[in-house]
């Protein structure tokens, strides 16, 4: 009797998942849990072109912009068109009412930084994991978005990221606490710190202390939705001869501002010790001294976005993005990053909801900290199609 309820729940439960994935509508219920399938599929044709010669085909920023990656490699050409498909993705979740209490979970996966493919025959790529969360009542357990981003404040860019040096821009695995506006969470640590003079990244996960980050949600009277997060953070290496540790925090403002149908999206942040949390980790949390010992590097970034409806089908967004990192020279060296500025111009129709094509030409410049520079200038052609 009791594989016999068994077999009939799990067959319920089999029915529904295939109508969640078949349906146009991309949910259906069974019982008291609800299943969503979504996603989108989304093509990108970039003509990009780089003042110091294009990276390798296989390189993260022929993908999307990266802040510090667009400095190629020496005889390569500096014009190249990339066609991809690697953004598209898919979800799936499930919700359940339990005597009062909500459970819910959530997977998403998409194809892109992966350098498994290449694109000589099939363009095959393996998907990866963006989020995977649990959320039982107030409490999300899981990888998702860092709660010192928010991402609803994203401008409306075709490229992946969009004014990636001026946002936080971090998901990894976390417990948060959630009660009402405000947010608790204790997060995945991980140290990057650049050698005493120069030199490679030095990466570490060591240490038993977690991030902290405590943020604000809140909405004003016109409707305006407004962030303030702060981050705290043990900077830790234990390798080798190197065992030292260091405060870092840091601390965001992030804003959508309604301008009767056309909205301002905005970002600034500031710390000491940030690190990868900021700008892709385009400068490190802080450099080794002559005693071994981690000092910080302070650094401070932002964006501003408009976006204008000409009418009810087309769009355009106007983006401008910055980042700096205080690099104490006599400890980090001249070769590594200090500043990096982007702006985004694009113009996108949605004919139906569901469908958008668009255009964006965006410009971004990345400099050393010895004065040396890359450009690159690049037009991006996209149709995105939401499940």
């Amino acid at each position: 009797m009791k594989n016999s309820i068994f077999s009939g729940r799990l067959s319920l439960v089999g029915t529904a998942v295939v109508v969640a994935l078949s349906a146009p509508c991309s949910t259906a219920q069974a019982g008291d849990t609800e299943f969503k399938f979504g996603g989108y599929v989304k093509t990108d044709v970039m003509f990009s072109d780089y003042s110091n010669g294009a990276p390798g085909s296989g390189a993260i920023s022929r993908q999307f912009y990266v802040p510090g990656a667009i400095y190629g490699a020496e005889g390569n050409g500096e014009q190249v068109v990339d066609f991809q498909a690697r953004e598209s993705r898919f979800n799936f979740k499930t919700s359940t009412n339990l005597d009062g209490h909500k459970l819910s979970g959530f997977i998403e996966l998409d194809f892109m930084t992966h350098a498994d493919g290449n694109e000589r025959v099939s363009n095959s790529y393996s998907p990866r994991i963006r989020h995977a969360i649990v959320s039982f009542d107030n409490w999300t357990i899981g990888q998702t978005w860092s709660t010192f981003q928010n991402p609803g404040a994203l401008p409306e860019n075709l490229d992946f990221v969009g004014a990636a040096e001026g946002t936080p821009f971090v998901r990894q695995s976390m417990v948060r606490y959630t009660n009402g506006g405000f947010q608790f969470a204790v997060e995945n640590p991980e140290t990057t710190v650049t050698p005493n003079g120069g030199g490679a990244r030095i990466t570490s996960g060591s240490g038993m202390v977690p991030d902290f980050v405590a943020r604000y949600n809140f909405k004003t009277e016109g409707g305006a939705k407004f962030t303030v997060a702060g981050l705290a953070r043990q900077l830790n290496i234990e390798q080798g001869d190197l065992d030292t540790q260091e405060m870092g925090y840091g601390v965001s403002l992030t804003g959508v501002i309604p301008v009767g149908s056309d909205d301002i999206k905005l970002s600034a942040t500031v710390g000491e010790g940030m690190g990868r949390y900021m700008a892709l980790n385009y400068a490190n949390a802080g450099v080794l001294n002559s005693d071994g010992d981690i000092e910080t590097i302070s650094s401070y970034g932002g964006f501003a976005s408009y976006r204008h409806w000409w009418n009810d089908k087309l769009r355009s967004s106007f983006t401008v993005s910055g980042f700096k990192a205080d690099n104490d020279v006599a400890l980090t060296g001249g070769a590594v990053n200090e500043e990096s500025y982007s702006g985004y111009v694009n113009l996108l129709y949605s004919p139906v909801k569901p469908l958008t094509v668009g255009v964006e030409y965006m410009y971004a410049e990345n400099t050393k900290q010895n004065g040396d520079s890359g450009e690159l200038n690049r037009v991006i052609f996209s149709v995105k199609y939401v499940l």
